[in-house]
């Protein structure tokens, strides 16, 4: 069988995962703090006999866009979105500490502070927790308050509940785990950073650009098309090859 298949089919197979990377995007347009990933490819030139004219299509990674998305006042007090470079910390089902840029939180029935996705979020001391019936308000600097609803003097009565740890690890240093949360390689916590700062009553947007992703997905479309035309005519060669060796026996 002609190696044009081989080949062929190794950029077919790899235009189908690109395609997937791209429409994961794309379901993630509108999913608050979420982060674009792109699969990128090398050629690697095929050895052997013969001229060094062909090559295979191999996966070399997957990339993630760290770009800001778009910020959307909302006015909820415990919506918040990361300014500039810096994540949220939260502590996954794993247990370990994670990282996120969903600031669309939530408390439950316990009090608990959570991101709209049931993960814990971490403050200096731990998960945080919150006494019920208290207006809660979150500070650029990620401190919680609450003030009582009710009784005489309510509200002047702030009392700080705790602290949203945030950090900023290096971003090569960055693993997107599949519950979509981000990891430290090496599985160690980063350190709390003082100059990360967070947007209160905002929600920062995916920073995936619909329109380039579209675009994307329809050239994606014509190369894999242009992989099976080429596996396509590999095999009509190979049918005529074996029809003329056969009139000629």
């Amino acid at each position: 069988m002609d190696r044009l298949i081989y080949t062929a089919m190794s950029g077919a197979k790899q235009a189908f995962l690109q395609q997937a990377g791209v429409a994961q995007n794309l379901a993630n347009v509108a999913t608050i703090g979420y982060r674009a990933m792109e699969n990128r490819f090398r050629a690697v030139p095929v050895l052997g006999a013969g001229a060094a004219t062909r090559a295979f299509t191999v996966d070399a990674s997957v990339a993630n866009a760290f770009e800001q998305g778009p910020l959307t006042t909302t006015g909820r007090p415990l919506d918040v979105a990361v300014q500039g470079a810096g994540w949220i910390a939260v502590q996954g089902a794993d247990g370990r500490e994670a990282y996120t840029r969903a600031g669309n939180l939530r408390t439950d029935a316990n009090g608990a502070l959570l991101t709209s996705s049931g993960f814990p979020v971490l403050g200096e001391g731990g998960p945080i927790a919150l006494p019920p019936d208290n207006n809660l308000t979150i500070a650029a600097d990620g401190t919680v308050s609450s003030i009582p609803r009710f009784g005489a003097g309510a509200i002047s009565n702030v009392n700080i509940e705790g602290r949203i740890k945030l950090v900023n690890p290096p971003e090569n240093d960055l693993v997107r785990g599949d519950d979509g949360l981000f990891r430290t390689r090496g599985g160690i916590p980063a350190i709390a950073d003082e100059n990360v700062k967070l947007a209160p009553a905002a929600l920062e947007g995916s920073n995936v650009n619909s329109v380039d992703a579209m675009v994307r997905m329809i050239s994606l479309a014509r190369q894999f098309e242009m992989q099976v035309k080429m596996l396509q005519t590999a095999d009509a060669n190979a049918r005529a090859a074996t029809q003329i060796l056969t009139i000629t026996a």
